[in-house]
């Protein structure tokens, strides 16, 4: 497995990333554009895990912005092809994501979310040291 960070696209990434995300959420219309849009997006970073085949197995994004109260990030979009979970590739990914954080943008309010059904995933983050908070999130689609 080889791990890296995207800074541009190829046509079978677009396609592996577009693979992925409806694994994440078949719902969400998840488009090329939009995957180039993160890619080239100043304050998106994303981490994927590529095969032997260099295809992209497993993803995790990493959103940084500044607030009044400090800068801020938010891991999205962590998920990883069901016939590679199992494997320690989402905690590779996750780990990357902290480990940059740190190095690079620390100090900073590392955040993510996730359905509570995502069992698996939900005791992952817990492990990594991520700590529950008792908050609400609300969303508006625009």
């Amino acid at each position: 497995m080889r791990y890296l960070e995207l800074c541009t696209l190829t046509g079978s990434q677009i396609e592996d990333l577009l693979g992925l995300m409806k694994e994440l959420n078949p719902e969400i219309p998840v488009t090329a554009q939009m995957q180039q849009r993160a890619v080239g997006a100043s304050g998106t970073r994303i981490f994927v895990a590529e095969n032997d085949e260099k295809h992209i197995v497993g993803c995790a994004t990493l959103c940084v912005f500044e607030s009044p109260t400090g800068r801020k990030a938010s891991v999205e979009d962590v998920v990883v092809l069901p016939a590679y979970q199992g494997q320690g590739i989402g905690r590779t990914l996750l780990q990357r994501i902290i480990d940059f954080a740190g190095t690079k943008l620390s100090p900073i309010d590392l955040r993510l979310t996730s359905k509570p059904s995502r069992v698996e995933a939900n005791a992952l983050y817990q492990a990594l040291g991520f700590k529950q908070r008792e908050t609400n999130v609300y969303q508006m689609n625009l």
